[in-house]
């Protein structure tokens, strides 16, 4: 089993990554693989509604790494979305990659356990977090939580791992998306499968 973690910070190796790695060395102590997924620094499209993914199963705009993460969550059984605090939101670079990969590779993410982790200096981290476990519950898929909301503070790597609570909550966070992804697979072992839900219904609100 493989969790996917992806990082929403335009920056490799700092505050976000840091959280994300102590989420991995806790699922790959319980025999879980990872791998860390980086969106990067460089300019992201908004999706522009276009719908052609429809047809394509990938979004149209294939300069950046919103299909990139479509192909890397086939693959994955879970989920970690990781990202900075910006003005109490997530990144935008996530946010733009999110909003197009769960749109045109739904399909990819459905029915797999998802978490998001925020990191912050200060403060903005609850809207933050709330906005990412947005995408969890349109697309079926079992929210995994810790023993504190998924955050952690501090202005570098160095300060975030002074967050002891942070780092507790981040060990948790991995233990947790581990046992559910073997509850969920010795369960399929056993016949037991994820519900055919209908969603053939799509209500517009027009008068």
């Amino acid at each position: 089993m493989k969790v996917l973690l992806v990082n929403g910070s335009p920056r490799a190796k700092g505050c976000t990554y840091t959280a994300l790695t102590e989420v991995a060395k806790a699922l790959e102590a319980d025999g879980i693989e990872t791998e860390i997924f980086q969106v990067g620094a460089k300019p992201v499209r908004d999706c522009i509604a276009c719908m052609k993914c429809r047809e394509l199963k990938k979004c149209v705009f294939d300069d950046d790494t919103a299909n990139a993460l479509i192909e890397k969550a086939k693959g994955a059984d879970g989920f970690v979305f990781g990202s900075p605090v910006y003005y109490a939101h997530p990144s935008g670079i996530l946010l733009s990659v999110l909003d197009r990969a769960f749109y045109a590779g739904g399909y990819a993410f459905a029915g797999k356990p998802g978490a998001s982790v925020v990191s912050a200096r200060r403060g903005g981290t609850a809207a933050s977090f709330d906005v990412v476990n947005k995408y969890f519950g349109i697309c079926q898929m079992p929210v995994v939580s810790s023993s504190y909301w998924n955050m952690v503070y501090g202005k570098t790597p160095d300060e975030v791992r002074q967050d002891e609570e942070g780092m507790q909550t981040m060990r948790n966070l991995g233990h947790n998306m581990a046992y559910l992804l073997k509850c969920m697979q010795a369960g399929k072992e056993k016949g037991i499968l994820p519900p055919q839900n209908d969603t053939s219904v799509r209500t517009n609100f027009i008068r």
